[in-house]
């Protein structure tokens, strides 16, 4: 009679409005400081390896959590402790987010800030992963995780993220200040909404502690929940496709912006469209819930994944055709621009140098660098290194003009695709993520949650290792980013394999927990 109640509920209850809040809460970090505004800001002063060495980071951070994950499980499932660790992950997350702020100045500080950030960021996602067999019933699983992942998108990454975005149009993108308030609201803002879970959400479904508890106890308990996982064919192939997928998933989280600035994109313009993914996710997320419901989850995940395929293919697409392009006008920078103008001695000379180089990708180069000359007084303006610099630039022009064209319109080109990659993860991405949590989430014993729980963490870290990794590593080897993205078609075409093969044993698996 309780299960039939609770099933037709329609109201969330205070319990699951405080769990679906902590995604309000953290969602900013995921959206300034892994996705959208801080790796563009970090590749800026990183230099040209920037992204690679932003993918090393982000490796390094999820294989610390993967290898972690497990025992904090484990430990977290005895009586009191969920609670206790997913307050100390959170709270390292928000420190070190807000330190990263008062080192700007040093990239490999910025990196290690980040690295720490990260691992507490999700760290406290696995505790909240699991928190969810404790606020809801098996049968409002699915929306209570697509809501969660809905108020994240809407509320967690737009609104913060529309104002940071003010901050940097108003005073300048490259300017200190607003880049640090783009990073500081994070902490502050993920702090404050986390209250509520802080206040109402309790862990009801635990293991009791004895005096037989010990480090030995746990990590019987940790091979225990891995030997269940193993054994059930259904549980395992699926925590196997899930391993894959959701590697190319937050793998395109982590490394869109750094891509899409390596390739030259513009920074605003990359940041507005991933905006859009954000409003798009919030209704998609739960859209996606009711897909789940009358198609089966396995199925709206197969849905997911193949869209995310193209997704990539889009992405390699709009590198590898940027790309000879891009080349070619680096080339002919280097050699009848930069290095014709390397022994400046003017500071004003050098200044207005390093700003024509910015503006050749603009349709109205020569314009853009008259309006920064004309910010000179006469008598600077009649410097001879000056005059130098505008001769230079003219030149440049009108030996390489269609190096620019092509340039400039293969940029044109990519930025569109850009955007319509940003509209097809957000049709996407919250559901895929939310049905995978709560697919999980109703097959495994509920007083056992974090172990299970810390075993999926650990999938899907030990995942996204692999992606920002393979990524860097291929981007590196051959010296395209492109084909670092081609790598990750390969990983979604592996999880969907295992799922479409698999259908056997994952319908029986749903239908074992519709029953």
């Amino acid at each position: 009679m309780q299960t039939a109640k609770a099933g037709k509920q329609k109201r969330f209850t205070v319990k699951e409005w405080s769990w679906i809040m902590y995604d309000w809460a953290n969602s900013i970090y995921a959206t300034n400081i892994m996705a959208a505004i801080f790796p563009t800001i970090f590749v800026s002063i990183a230099g040209d390896a920037g992204d690679i060495w932003w993918g090393y980071g982000t490796s390094i951070a999820t294989f610390i959590v993967a290898i972690l994950a497990p025992l904090l499980g484990a430990v977290a499932d005895y009586k009191g402790m969920k609670k206790k660790l997913f307050t100390a992950s959170m709270l390292v997350g928000v420190v070190f987010t807000f330190v990263i702020a008062l080192v700007m100045n040093n990239w490999r500080l910025m990196l290690v800030g980040y690295i720490l950030s990260r691992i507490g960021f999700s760290a406290s996602c696995l505790f909240y992963d699991s928190f969810l067999t404790d606020v809801t019933t098996d049968e409002r699983m699915d929306k209570v995780s697509s809501w969660g992942y809905a108020m994240g998108y809407i509320g967690g990454s737009t609104i913060p993220f529309v104002i940071s975005i003010a901050a940097l149009l108003i005073l300048g993108y490259g300017n200190p200040i607003a880049q640090k308030f783009s990073i500081i609201i994070v902490s502050v803002w993920w702090l404050l909404f986390s209250i509520p879970f802080l206040k109402n959400v309790e862990q009801t479904h635990y293991i009791e502690r004895t005096p037989e508890t010990s480090i030995g106890h746990i990590f019987r308990n940790i091979l225990h929940t891995a030997r269940d996982i193993f054994q059930r064919k259904g549980l395992f192939l699926f925590v196997l496709a899930y391993f894959f997928y959701i590697d190319g998933v937050g793998t395109i989280i982590s490394i869109s912006t750094a891509y899409g600035t390596v390739l030259g994109l513009g920074t605003v313009g990359m940041i507005l469209a991933l905006l859009v993914t954000q409003i798009v996710a919030m209704p998609c997320s739960i859209w996606f819930a009711n897909i789940a419901q009358k198609i089966t989850a396995r199925k709206a995940l197969i849905g997911a994944i193949i869209i995310y395929t193209l997704i990539c293919c889009v992405g390699f697409y709009m590198g590898f055709s940027l790309e000879p392009h891009q080349q070619a006008y680096e080339t002919a920078l280097k050699a009848d621009y930069t290095d014709q103008l390397a022994d400046l001695t003017d500071e004003n000379a050098i200044a207005l140098r390093d700003a024509g180089a910015k503006y050749f990708t603009d349709k109205n180069a020569q314009g853009k660098l008259n309006e920064e000359a004309a910010k000179l007084t006469d008598e600077q303006q009649s410097s001879p290194e000056v005059n130098r610099v505008m001769i230079t630039f003219a030149e440049f022009i009108g030996k390489h003009a269609e190096t620019l064209q092509k340039f400039q319109g293969a940029i044109s080109f990519s930025t569109v695709l850009f955007w319509a990659m940003a509209f097809m993860v957000g049709t996407v991405q919250g559901g895929i993520q939310a049905v995978s949590r709560s697919y999980f989430g109703k097959l495994i014993p509920k007083e056992r949650s974090n172990e299970f729980f810390g075993f999926f963490d650990i999938f899907g870290k030990f995942a996204s290792v692999m992606g920002p990794f393979l990524y860097a590593t291929i981007g590196a080897w051959t010296g395209r980013s492109s084909y670092g993205v081609l790598a990750l078609i390969c990983l979604f075409l592996v999880g969907l394999v295992i799922m479409i093969r698999g259908k056997k044993e994952l319908d029986a698996l749903e239908s074992h927990s519709a029953d």
